[in-house]
């Protein structure tokens, strides 16, 4: 016997930041609000979409029956599976898109409070692929990796790029598309996202006096920090010390792209030591040495590494190491990694909740345990009574706060570029005369 409708109206509770109201308006605003009554409307196919991310080894119609999704119906209490699939296919990326950017933002800035750095937020952006089903149209639409050989990528990719706050880790903004298309174009899409008062942390891969010089004056007080690469020639402004500004040429080819490039332009660079004992520079648009200290900076850019933890969470852990994604056309792709970063994002947010309450960092707490746990309660949630969501919120924080980690996690071995494995095994034959 299906259970009541409640229960499908109150799943939601689990995530109690998101506002059914944004929902509403992510599907008015994108035109997809549900006008016929239809056993799956918009409002259920979203929370799927953002279900299939948490629970990845499930189908569609396991995870579909676990949290009673579905609307009842007396006649017919089951749904097809190509019915899921219409209904997904009917709903596009649009409105997770609109969802993401009103939750993300909100969330982000609610949890800045407190946690930036000399009246800075702080962020970092960085790149990675996703692996997509091997159909026709993902094929076509997003391309693969070509290697030197000719040989082309069994399985098609998607380039993404996030911004992602230093302090929490929740994911600010995010684009992502075709694998042909360079990074730092797709870095030129995220900067408009870049809010005001803030320091983004990249690395060296992403210098370009265009990049750097459009987030430096395209807004208030939005300054980068960035390795600078061995081979980057500079005028030296200052005779001594290692905390020094420097004068650089706007390459030719830049100026071409973007004619309202100066000719020279300056940064702050300083001098550092890394764990493993190796010469670093960092070039920063932070020029004011007794306002931003220059061992302070240097800070910053180590915690810039423990971003490349997200990716890690999203690829191994939420997605549970299955590199490919489920959808099997470009519209669908699109809206499933939309639905996997909501999803990554409600685990980080409830994990900043609970820091808030310790008095704790948010990154001192297991993303692991964190998803095992919300992934357990929201299938309770399900089946349970709506009058006992509160104790299940409850005890669901308690169990939170005792997960912070005892040591602060960091690599202790050097990066190592390691020889790629060959493509081909090769077999010894003993020729019998």
């Amino acid at each position: 016997m299906s259970r009541s409708i409640g229960h499908s109206v109150d799943l939601s509770a689990v995530s109690r930041a998101i506002d059914p109201a944004w929902i509403a308006r992510a599907l008015a605003v994108t035109g997809k609000a549900s006008i016929r009554k239809r056993k799956l409307p918009a409002e259920q196919v979203i929370w799927l979409v953002i279900a299939l991310a948490l629970f990845r080894h499930q189908s569609i119609p396991e995870v579909v029956a676990h949290l009673d999704l579905v609307l009842p119906d007396e006649v017919n209490p089951d749904i097809a599976k190509s019915a899921l699939t219409q209904a997904r296919q009917r709903l596009g990326r649009a409105p997770l898109a609109q969802l993401f950017a009103m939750s993300s933002a909100c969330w982000d800035e609610r949890h800045q409070v407190g946690r930036s750095w000399r009246g800075l937020a702080r962020y970092a952006m960085d790149g990675s692929t996703l692996r997509t089903s091997d159909s026709a149209e993902n094929r076509e639409h997003f391309g693969a990796q070509a290697y030197p050989d000719g040989v082309v990528a069994s399985y098609p990719q998607v380039r993404l790029l996030t911004l992602t706050a230093l302090a929490t880790h929740l994911v600010r903004d995010a684009v992502f598309g075709i694998y042909g298309k360079n990074e730092m174009l797709y870095a030129k899409d995220l900067l408009a996202q870049v809010p005001d008062h803030s320091l983004t942390v990249l690395d060296k891969g992403f210098f370009s006096a265009n990049l750097l010089l459009l987030l430096q004056t395209n807004g208030q007080q939005r300054h980068w920090l960035i390795p600078a690469k061995g081979n980057l020639k500079w005028e030296r402004l200052d005779p001594k010390g290692n905390d020094y500004r420097v004068r650089m040429a706007v390459s030719p080819q830049a100026r071409k792209a973007n004619p309202d490039l100066p000719l020279f332009w300056e940064a702050r660079a300083i001098e550092t030591i890394s764990r493993h004992g190796r010469k670093r520079i960092l070039l920063t648009s932070l020029m004011d040495t007794k306002a931003y200290p220059a061992k302070e900076i240097v800070h910053q850019y180590e915690e810039r590494w423990r971003i490349e933890t997200s990716y890690r969470e999203i690829k191994q852990e939420l997605l549970g190491s299955q590199m490919t994604l489920r959808s099997g056309t470009p519209e669908t792709v699109y809206q499933e990694i939309w639905g996997a970063l909501l999803a990554y994002n409600m685990v980080r947010l409830e994990m900043a909740e609970v820091a808030a309450e310790a008095q704790v960092s948010p990154t001192l707490l297991s993303f692991t345990t964190a998803l095992h746990y919300l992934r357990h309660e929201w299938g309770w949630m399900a089946i349970e009574a709506p009058a006992k969501l509160p104790a299940h919120l409850t005890r669901l924080r308690n169990r939170l706060g005792d997960l912070l980690l005892p040591t602060k996690r960091g690599r202790t071995c050097p990066r190592v570029v390691k020889k790629p494995p060959q493509r081909y095994q090769f077999k010894i034959v003993k020729v019998l005369k």
